[in-house]
């Protein structure tokens, strides 16, 4: 038996070589372009042996994709955190949104965003935000600042679609302004 110690280490370490390789694998693709980088070149600049991360990743685009999936984490949890820190319904839906909106348009589409959003990771990970922004839209019709003449479910679907278009937004002004565009189609009608 390994004592707790010396797995915590191992552990530590495979995580530590992980997200070494991943964030070189993300600084070289977006030095160099995608089709310029290779495993040796990874392996290198990372400063471990090409066999050694051959056993974590068997290519480069097995790389780039454990990265995307813990970026798309990261926005999932922040989006949380926001959602916890703001006030009331119609609050955490703006902040949330914001949020949202701001994270779409600072990643743009590229050759390496069109590669990425091909994995299962993402579809898990859109189920998840339109089941959190269906909860949000929820709370908030139930507090009267949203319409209920319309499905939660289908709320959260229509603004998760209009906020697609914040990654072709020339400016982060013009992401909020497109939430502020939204929000005013959630209010209740008169």
């Amino acid at each position: 038996m390994v004592p707790k110690l010396w797995r915590d280490t191992i552990e530590a370490h495979r995580r530590s070589v992980r997200d070494a390789t991943l964030d070189t694998t993300a600084a070289l693709v977006a030095e160099h372009g995608l089709a310029s980088v290779t495993m040796s070149q990874i392996a290198e600049e990372t400063g471990i042996g090409r066999a050694t991360l051959y056993k974590y990743f068997p290519d480069v685009e097995a790389i780039l994709r454990a990265w995307h999936e813990r970026q798309v984490c990261a926005h999932l949890e922040q989006l949380g955190a926001i959602r916890d820190r703001a006030g009331e319904p119609s609050e955490r839906l703006e902040a949330v949104l914001e949020a949202y909106a701001l994270i779409s348009h600072e990643h743009h589409g590229t050759e390496l965003a069109a590669l990425l959003h091909r994995g299962e990771h993402v579809t898990r990970a859109h189920h998840h935000l339109a089941e959190f922004i269906r909860d949000l839209v929820s709370e908030a019709a139930q507090a009267g600042d949203v319409r209920d003449d319309v499905a939660p479910a289908e709320l959260a679907t229509y603004c998760l679609h209009a906020l697609t278009a914040a990654s072709s937004l020339p400016s982060k002004a013009a992401a909020r302004r497109l939430v502020s565009v939204i929000l005013a189609g959630l209010r209740p009608p008169p």
